[in-house]
């Protein structure tokens, strides 16, 4: 059954190579960037005719909500989110909403899409979150503001706080939800942010894109709603030990909600 699949950040890296083979299965890929031009390019890459493209900055979060709404208009449903985007590194670290961009990409703007297509996802659809191997203890205060820390720590703890805040939502909405999982798609992956990172040329992007497209599609992940899968060992693991804690997960979720429903009455 062809299905469709909104990918975020899937203008290059490991997102595009992700659309690219999804596109090529034959599934209705709706492409994200943050540029008209990159968006244009990438899709006459593909091949196939069912793509789909949205422009928006998910460091702002008008433009999150905005997203929403371009896809809601076309879409009654969809049956897979794959939350891609994201960054190492801002050449500003202070959103316009006040936040910290780097947090706002990796955890913030994921959570918020998440929430806000969750109608159109059935209990058999999937959310996708693309974790990473670098996870740092976070306390959820540092969510709220814009961090002094330097580009390593800030990845790591967003991205532990993207696994809780999966796991929270997961066992929240139980078998009435999507299937919700976190992956680490594989480490030093030849990713723009990798070379920018580490200036590496890194490994091959496709190994990425196959578990991605085996985590959207498979029956391997039909049950693993609330997991976490470690592609650097290709198996599901354990995640960073805070994000097996319910509480602390549900902290984050709590911060979470508090910043959004802040930011959206101002």
């Amino acid at each position: 059954m062809k299905k469709t699949i909104l990918i975020t950040g899937s203008t290059d890296g490991i997102g595009f190579a992700t659309a690219n083979s999804l596109s090529s299965l034959g599934h209705t890929v709706l492409l994200h960037g943050r540029s008209a031009g990159k968006l244009a390019s990438a899709k006459a890459h593909l091949s196939d005719q069912n793509i789909e493209t949205y422009q928006a900055d998910l460091s702002r979060l008008d433009d999150v909500y905005s997203l929403v709404e371009q896809i809601r208009a076309k879409h009654s449903t969809l049956d897979v989110i794959i939350n891609n985007a994201g960054v190492y590194t801002a050449p500003v670290v202070v959103s316009e909403d006040g936040l910290d961009v780097r947090y706002m990409v990796n955890t913030i703007a994921p959570y918020l899409l998440t929430q806000q297509l969750l109608p159109l996802l059935s209990p058999n659809g999937r959310v996708v979150n693309l974790s990473s191997a670098a996870q740092a203890p976070i306390s959820s205060s540092e969510l709220s503001t814009p961090s002094a820390l330097a580009d390593g720590p800030v990845y790591a703890k967003s991205k532990l706080a993207l696994t809780m805040w999966s796991r929270h939502m997961a066992e929240s909405l139980g078998k009435h939800g999507p299937v919700i999982v976190a992956v680490n798609p594989k480490s030093l992956l030849g990713s723009k942010m990798v070379k920018e990172a580490y200036g590496i040329a890194g490994g091959n992007l496709q190994d990425g894109a196959d578990i991605l497209t085996k985590a959207a599609l498979s029956d391997e992940f039909a049950n693993a709603s609330g997991l976490y899968f470690d592609n650097d060992i290709g198996q599901f693991s354990a995640p960073h030990a805070d994000a097996l804690d319910p509480e602390k997960n549900a902290e984050i979720c709590r911060t979470l909600d508090q910043i959004l429903a802040q930011r959206h009455t101002d």
